[in-house]
């Protein structure tokens, strides 16, 4: 398309960019002969379509959008296109001869005036659904309506008088804008708002920041523009004005409500089914899909994705996706350009103008004084003059009249007040409509009541129609139950209010709603102007629905759906305030539900929520309070904030210890918790203790096979683990192991947690065939069973590619690792513990086997993590800077690799104890540190010391034994000790062998005289 002007004149339409043609050529278009489109903004896609069909067969042309100011006389917009260059092809629609606003009787005059001597100037085409004007007439349209693209090419260019040298084509080429009835591969976006006016600019600027590159230059890398306003302003109404407009440039559009991060995620992923990627139902796995295909741009390249009122960037930001595509984010805050994720526009009121514009075709008895005054009256703001000129539309009232008592906000008319930030007519005009529908349905303003204790992006209307009898107050219920009278309820709030409905994708006649939205500045007015006994009474009877509709399974994988639509509804219903048994039953269902998916962050939000509002109103030795306070701790440590977990933690088994005895059962959940707590911080022998004794307690009383027993033995294991007793770790998690393979069946997810267990143990003492073979299956139960995203298959899959590593198959190792440090930061966050676990271990690999640049890089960020996160004496700070000795050494750095591994060996020594795997392994990289700076007696005496503790810890044949006796031969050679350095050498050799195998990478490494090392691997707690 020629660009001469992609949008011209945006304040109307008598001026264009194109210099003026010859006002008396006649005849039919010459080859090549320039044509100006007029179209309105709504028709875009028409436009943009028919002037490339026109610039193929070599014509120039010029998109002029017609937008006529009120206040000029119809004849002088009309005249003012006689100045474009060349022919004019008029696009209508209704939405043509509804701008302005401009009466049936100006057309007539105007197009008699202007179009009658100028005929052959003028050509036009009707895209419109309904019947045009009669006065249209004169202009002779050529009907575009439900054709294909041939045939519509052929009767624009018919129109025009133009003869191609070729057939037609219909079949766009790359990159050409699709054709409009044909709709994008992939769209889900709100219904278009036929009411949609103005904002001409905003979508301009917001077009050319997101197509920037120009046409003909293949996709655009991707862009994100964040459209930010106050409440009530707009943004979404333009978000989906340019989707429904500039949609055709795209072969995907998906629209994601991310007021809630949960509902954003099911939104998102559900895109995955609609581009057929071939992925299972678990949520992670399918997101980690969609975003792929987006980057790599298959199975489409051009995309946009909309997500709408994304106030928390932190809570959404994971989910936006990268790639050669767009992006637009509508929020209340500047967080999103502010941090540079994404480029700003401000959504303003209306201009004056605008406002003037949409009342008057709103409610056409209002004359341009009135309609300036009302839109004066409201501060121009779109939402609340939508609601006052549909009002003034609907009721006999006169303009004036209603305009001096927004005015003046009656005090009877208005509820409290929303906010400072807007202004009084806000109350004022809604209460007006509020009233007016409460004389003639009262029936609709109590379900219209009801849906205020909902989410306002998505009230559950199918929940509330399917609710039990008891549920309902009786005159809902009877409401509920006559299918006739609830849609004519429904229909009634959507003419009256701000309440939009959106309807099942159905073949019926008549398509049930699934969902109503209301605009949240409406939702929070209907909620204040209520008394407080109604909102007690909705308030129950909302959170009496959502216990109904609650699964009571929060583990089982085929309810979570369930329990993704449920949550977003718990704060507005009242959920966390309510003092009812079942609603604080479905609160804890809810938590336990984000819990096991892996969603840390707004599981403890809720948590902290319930705390917050019942710490000076139930005790806390109460269930459901000490269940909250479990979780709490839980979702804190999840999320590395292990301070706080200790001191929630500490603090309950300190009550309870005082007040119960010491088997009584909430005392020992919460002392197995606070253990839990205590081994993240790196205190092993105080997590050890304390829960050896509740194991020791739950099998005394309740028996050494039972659940809780065994659950607690578990944990006993993984603290073996940590303090370096791996021969007692493997024995503990073999028992656990049998005892769950007997009492659950193999793919249950306790037996999946032991068996991984088990393996990693396998590993950890050197046993790489063993531990590859076990946990090779393991991963692939794991996956099968709980979906590639939980943060158990997670693990599971992590320690599958250490297995990999160490048995010498780098290419599958390298691969799995990748993928897992992008599935770990998508679905848990950057700085998630368990992220940083995986990246450690990939930043190792990558120094050995990959860039070590980037390996460098990676492993100095990762230390620097672990001290912000768990501080500079936590094993893990200590153990990752020794890593990055490894790094330094490996570029040449040999005095400050030595420096680094002396400080690591001398904290871990402090911290761990001399004998400690991590200790030795410390040792050995230092040993090797000090020969290469030559001090070759400093590095004897601490090589012969650490072979002799690797013996008496992990035995004569474990491979960090084995690492060491081969680095005490090389010190010995380096002093001229060659008898003895060749029979340690040649014992190791030997012993390799014998125990991994002659070809196994660390037999062949020894062989070869590759001085050995030894990567700290932080392990899961």
């Amino acid at each position: 398309m020629a660009d001469q002007s992609t949008f011209s004149d945006s304040s109307g339409s008598s001026g264009s960019s194109g210099s003026p043609g010859p006002a008396g050529t006649s005849g039919p278009a010459r080859s090549h002969e320039h044509i100006t489109i007029s179209y309105a903004g709504f028709n875009r896609p028409w436009a943009a379509w028919i002037s490339h069909q026109l610039e193929q067969l070599g014509h120039g042309t010029t998109l002029l959008r017609w937008d006529p100011v009120p206040e000029t006389p119809l004849a002088d917009e009309l005249s003012g296109l006689l100045a474009a260059e060349g022919r004019l092809l008029m696009v209508l629609d209704d939405w043509y001869f509804r701008l302005g606003p401009k009466s049936h009787e100006e057309w007539t005059d105007a197009l008699q005036e202007v179009v009658t001597p100028h005929a052959d100037r003028f050509a036009a085409v009707s895209v419109a659904t309904q019947k045009l004007p009669a006065t249209a007439a004169v202009l002779r349209p050529a009907d575009l309506r439900d054709l294909d693209a041939v045939e519509a090419n052929r009767r624009v260019l018919q129109r025009l008088g133009v003869t191609p040298a070729r057939r037609p084509r219909g079949e766009p080429s790359p990159g050409a804008p699709r054709f409009p009835n044909d709709p994008p591969e992939v769209w889900n976006v709100p219904r278009r708002n036929n009411r949609f006016t103005g904002r001409d600019h905003v979508l301009e600027e917001l077009h050319d920041k997101l197509a920037g590159g120009g046409r003909g230059a293949g996709p655009p890398l991707e862009t994100r523009i964040a459209l930010y306003g106050i409440s009530g302003v707009g943004k979404s109404q333009i978000a989906a004005e340019y989707a429904h407009r500039f949609g055709n440039d795209y072969d995907v559009v998906w629209w994601i409500s991310a007021t809630n991060r949960g509902a954003a995620r099911e939104q998102l992923a559900e895109l995955a089914n609609r581009l057929g990627l071939p992925v299972g139902h678990e949520l992670g796995d399918r997101i980690r899909a969609v975003h792929e295909a987006l980057r790599v741009g298959r199975p489409y390249r051009r995309w946009l994705l909309v997500f709408d009122s994304a106030d928390d960037m932190e809570q959404i930001e994971d989910l936006v996706p990268d790639g050669r595509g767009h992006v637009l984010i509508t929020t209340l805050t500047r967080d999103w350009s502010g941090s540079g994720s994404a480029q700003e526009i401000e959504v303003r009121p209306f201009n004056r103008m605008e406002s003037v514009a949409y009342a008057r075709r709103r409610a056409p008895r209002l004359t341009p004084l009135e309609a300036d005054l009302l839109a004066e009256a409201v501060q121009d703001l779109p939402l609340l003059l939508a609601q006052t000129a549909a009002w003034l539309d609907a009721n006999p009232m006169s303009p004036k009249e209603y305009i001096e008592l927004i005015r003046r906000g009656e005090p009877s008319l208005v509820g409290i007040r929303i906010s400072s930030d807007y202004p009084m007519a806000f109350q004022t005009s809604w209460a007006i409509t509020l009233n007016t529908l409460r004389e003639r349905s009262p029936a609709a303003v109590e379900l219209l009541k009801l849906f205020a204790f909902f989410t306002p992006d998505a009230i559950p209307v199918p929940m509330l129609a399917k609710a039990r009898r008891g549920d309902l107050p009786e005159h809902l219920a009877d409401l509920a139950a006559e299918p006739i009278s609830w849609n004519t309820a429904l229909r009634r709030l959507t003419e009256s209010t701000a309440v939009r409905l959106d309807y099942q994708l159905s073949e019926e006649s008549d398509p049930a709603v699934e969902t109503a939205q209301m605009h949240r500045l409406y939702h929070r007015f209907l909620r204040s102007d209520m008394t407080e006994d109604e909102r007690d009474q909705m308030s129950a009877t909302a959170c009496r629905v959502l216990v109904t509709a609650d699964p009571q399974n929060p583990s089982d994988t085929r309810y979570w759906e369930r329990y993704a639509e449920l949550i977003p509804h718990l704060e507005p219903a009242g959920v966390l305030d309510s003092p009812e048994p079942a609603v604080q039953e479905l609160l804890l269902n809810c938590i336990e539900y984000l819990r096991v998916r892996g969603e840390n962050r707004m599981g403890l939000r809720l948590c902290e929520q319930f705390l917050a509002r019942w710490s000076t109103r139930m005790e806390p030795t109460r269930r459901t309070m000490l269940v909250l306070t479990h979780q709490h701790a839980n979702m804190l440590r999840r999320m590395g904030r292990y301070r706080e977990a200790e001191a929630v933690g500490s603090a309950i088994v300190d009550q309870l210890a005082a007040e119960r005895t010491p088997a009584d059962s909430d005392l020992l959940r919460a002392q197995d918790g606070l253990a839990g707590t205590l081994m993240a911080l790196g205190s092993y022998e105080e997590a050890y203790t304390l829960f050896d004794t509740v194991w020791r307690t739950y099998t005394e009383v309740l028996g050494p096979e039972a659940p809780r027993t065994l659950s607690s033995r578990h944990n006993l294991g993984s603290a073996l683990a940590l303090l370096g007793r791996y021969e007692d770790a493997l024995g503990t998690f073999r028992d656990v192991l049998a005892f769950r393979e007997r009492e659950l069946r193999a793919r249950h997810h306790l037996t999946l947690n032991a068996g991984a267990s088990y393996s990693r143990m396998l590993r950890l003492l050197g046993r790489y065939r063993d531990a590859t073979s076990s946990q090779e299956l393991n991963a692939r139960l794991h996956r099968q069973v709980m979906g590639s995203h939980t943060p158990q298959t997670l693990r599971a899959e992590h320690d599958l590619a250490l297995c990999l590593r160490r048995s010498g198959e780098l290419g599958r190792a390298d691969a799995l690792m990748a993928d897992l440090v992008e599935r770990s930061r998508r679905v848990q966050g950057p700085r998630h513990p368990e992220t940083l676990m995986v990246r450690a271990d990939y930043a190792t690999f990558l120094r050995e086997h990959g860039d070590l640049g980037h390996a460098r890089d990676l492993a100095e960020e990762i230390a620097e993590r672990y001290r912000a996160l768990a501080g500079a004496d936590h094993p893990y700070t200590i153990g990752t800077l020794g890593n990055t000795g490894l790094a330094r050494g490996a570029f040449g750095e040999l005095t400050e690799a030595l420096d680094i591994a002396e400080r690591a060996l001398g904290d871990m020594t402090r911290i761990m104890g001399p004998d400690h795997p991590w200790t030795l392994g410390c040792a050995l990289n230092t040993a090797a540190a000090r020969n290469r700076v030559e001090d070759e007696d400093g590095a004897v005496e601490l090589s012969h010391d650490t072979l002799e503790r690797a013996k008496a810890t992990l035995g004569g044949t474990h491979p960090l034994t084995l690492s060491a006796k081969t680095a005490l031969a090389e010190d010995l050679r380096t002093l001229r000790r060659g008898q003895e350095a060749a029979k340690l050498e040649q014992e190791a050799v030997q012993q390799l062998a014998e125990t991994l195998g002659a070809e196994h990478p660390h037999t062949l490494s020894a062989r070869r005289r590759r001085r050995p090392y030894w990567d700290f691997e932080p392990q899961p707690v």
